[in-house]
C-alpha cells in the first residue's frame, strides 16, 4: 500500500489536500479515486485514508483510521558523519533512516573534500531532508529523522552530547562487536570519518573528550560503508538482547 508523508497535522474522520509534491506522486503511481493509502505526520502512528478527489493538480485523500504502529528503535542512535564526496551522502542518509537513526549530524572535518556553508550548505541539508522523507515513507518509519546543519568537527566534539561517541578507527584495539556485547542497549553516536577517515589529531581529540574508539575488522571499509556497517551491526546485536 503506498505510504505518504504529510508535513502538517492529520485527524481521523477529516478530508485533507495532499502536499503538491506527492500528489504528482499519485498521478505516477495512475492510483484511482477509491484506492487505499497510508499518511503519516511524522508525530507518531500512521492512518489508513483512501483517495477521495484526483484533478489534474489536486489530490484530496479522507482519513479513515489511526493505528499507533511504530518502527522506531528503543535507543537513539546519531550518525555524525564526515562529509563525504558528491552524492555519496545522499546514499548514507538514505541508509541509515532504513536503519532506524534517529538523528544525523553531517560534519566537516579536516579531510572532507566537499565544503559547505552558506545558501549551498542550506539547499543540501533540504535535499537530505527529503531524503528522509522519501526513506521513512519506504521503509515504514512513522517518525522522520532529523538531519542537522553542518557542524565543524572540532566545534561539535567540545559539546556535550546525549550517550556515548563511537568512533570508528583502524587504529582502535577494541572492535565495535566486542563493544556491543558487552553493552546494554543505550544511546550512541557513530562517528564516521570522510574519505581517509578522521586526522589523527581529530581522532586525538575526540578521545580526550571521551569519544571511545572502535574498529571495523581488519579491513578498511569506504566511509560510505563504515557507518551503515556499524549500524546493521549494533542492531544485530542488540535487538536479540
Amino acid at each position: 500500500m503506498p505510504r505518504f508523508y504529510c508535513p502538517f497535522p492529520l485527524i481521523a474522520g477529516s478530508t485533507v489536500t495532499l502536499p503538491a509534491e506527492t500528489a504528482r506522486h499519485v498521478q505516477v503511481l495512475r492510483l484511482a479515486t477509491g484506492d487505499a493509502l497510508t499518511l503519516f505526520d511524522g508525530t507518531g502512528g500512521e492512518y489508513a485514508a483512501r483517495m477521495s478527489h484526483i484533478g489534474k493538480k489536486t489530490v484530496d485523500a479522507e482519513i479513515l483510521t489511526f493505528a499507533p504502529r511504530e518502527a522506531e528503535l528503543p535507543y537513539a542512535i546519531t550518525l555524525a558523519q564526515g562529509l563525504p564526496e558528491a552524492s555519496k551522502m545522499d546514499w548514507i542518509v538514505e541508509k541509515a533512516v532504513e536503519l532506524g537513526v534517529a538523528a544525523i549530524l553531517p560534519l566537516a572535518a579536516r579531510r572532507s573534500v566537499v565544503k559547505l556553508s552558506g545558501e549551498r550548505a542550506e539547499k543540501r541539508l533540504a535535499h537530505w531532508q527529503r531524503t528522509v522523507v522519501a526513506a521513512s515513507e519506504q521503509c515504514g518509519r512513522n517518525r522522520l529523522a532529523r538531519v542537522e546543519d553542518v557542524t565543524d568537527f572540532s566545534r561539535w566534539i567540545e559539546q556535550p552530547t546525549d550517550g556515548i561517541r563511537l568512533m570508528l578507527s583502524p587504529r582502535a584495539k577494541m572492535s565495535l562487536s566486542q563493544w556491543v556485547l558487552a553493552n546494554p542497549p543505550q544511546a550512541v553516536t557513530f562517528m564516521i570519518g570522510p574519505e581517509g577517515g578522521f586526522a589523527p589529531e581529530e581522532e586525538d581529540l575526540a578521545i580526550s573528550q571521551g569519544a571511545l574508539p572502535l574498529s571495523m575488522g581488519p579491513r578498511v571499509l569506504r566511509t560510505e560503508t563504515a557507518g551503515i556497517a556499524a549500524l546493521a551491526t549494533l542492531n544485530a546485536v542488540w535487538s536479540e538482547i
